[in-house]
């Protein structure tokens, strides 16, 4: 029965036995032992309760594969021979890799790709940022338009720019055409040794720019207005305000999305491997494509899990020193 007024439903004495008995009725046929046990549970342990799957499962997907790389990177064990015998190698495989050109050369690689698209996407996504602040007439649809290339599959935009790319019949070089007036067909962006690198930055850079943007946004909308309002009184030009108010302010959302973006890019693979799958030659072949081959074609599974324990330590490392940076810079 419902209140015509209020729409809830009334309490009634009957309503109310009716509870009481059934609670009565399920206390009965709880076992004494097992009810001592739920009547002495504190809050915590119910917490904790409802915790533990997530942790366990967590601990499943994240902790037992990296330690059992970390066992299998002592060992010569190949994934193709699983019935060979598997002999502890030590620190072998480790020596191996960090005397290897071609492990320097593909690091060489992938830092290359990582300050590039980095410096690329921290600029043009601030400036962005900085232009949709201004609130002009149709920000919120440009600001769409914009986000547009990060809520793709990379499978789709690798695709996609592939088309792009081609000297052919592709727009990417009836654009550079029209702009220098170079033939459509003289260059090839993904079978050239020179362009290739520079094709796989610009698609990252088109895809990702719009995540930076976003976090830098954040960042400009978090200032209050009322210290923009004393620079005026103080009769600060749009040109100190930027550099005195709006870039220090900023900073600590720009140096976190250059984390998040370093991380990703750091672990390069898709995009890479979609575009030019580490080629011309190796000219592309970053840090994640050589331990793909090495992993998944020469079948090398202890050489490898070590190169992606040294891949995770250095990554492990260099983002810590990172965030003690940015927490710096916080605090100031």
């Amino acid at each position: 029965m419902q209140d015509l007024h209020s729409g809830q439903p009334l309490v009634t004495d009957t309503n109310v036995s009716v509870m009481d008995l059934a609670a009565e009725a399920a206390a009965r046929a709880t076992p004494e032992p097992l009810a001592k046990a739920v009547r002495g549970v504190s809050d915590r342990s119910v917490a904790w309760l409802f915790i533990a799957p997530t942790i366990i499962l967590l601990l499943a997907i994240n902790i037992f594969p990296l330690l059992w790389a970390i066992r299998l990177s002592f060992t010569n064990y190949r994934a193709n021979r699983p019935n060979a015998e598997i002999l502890n190698v030590g620190l072998d495989n480790y020596s191996r890799i960090l005397n290897d050109s071609d492990t320097w050369i593909a690091m060489q690689t992938t830092a290359h790709f990582v300050f590039w698209t980095i410096f690329l996407q921290t600029l043009i996504g601030f400036s962005l940022a900085w232009l949709i602040d201004r609130k002009f007439r149709g920000h919120a649809f440009w600001t769409t338009v914009i986000l547009i290339p990060m809520m793709l599959s990379p499978a789709v935009v690798g695709n996609f720019w592939r088309f792009l790319y081609q000297p052919q019949i592709g727009l990417f070089n009836y654009v550079v055409s029209f702009f220098t007036g170079v033939p459509p067909s003289s260059f090839e962006m993904l079978g050239t040794v020179h362009l290739a690198p520079w094709s796989i930055i610009i698609v990252d850079t088109w895809m990702w720019t719009p995540y930076v943007m976003l976090i830098c946004l954040a960042g400009l909308r978090s200032i209050p207005d009322y210290i923009y309002e004393a620079a005026e009184v103080d009769r600060a030009s749009s040109w100190r305000q930027f550099w005195s108010i709006t870039l220090p302010m900023a900073l600590p959302f720009i140096m976190l999305a250059i984390l998040f973006r370093g991380i990703e890019n750091f672990k390069m693979f898709d995009m890479v491997n979609l575009l030019t799958g580490g080629g011309p030659g190796s000219t592309t072949e970053v840090a994640s494509i050589t331990l793909k081959r090495e992993a998944f074609e020469k079948w090398r599974t202890g050489f490898s899990s070590a190169f992606a324990i040294i891949l995770f330590v250095a990554v492990f490392g260099l983002a810590n020193i990172y965030v003690k940076a940015l927490n710096r810079i916080k605090q100031r």
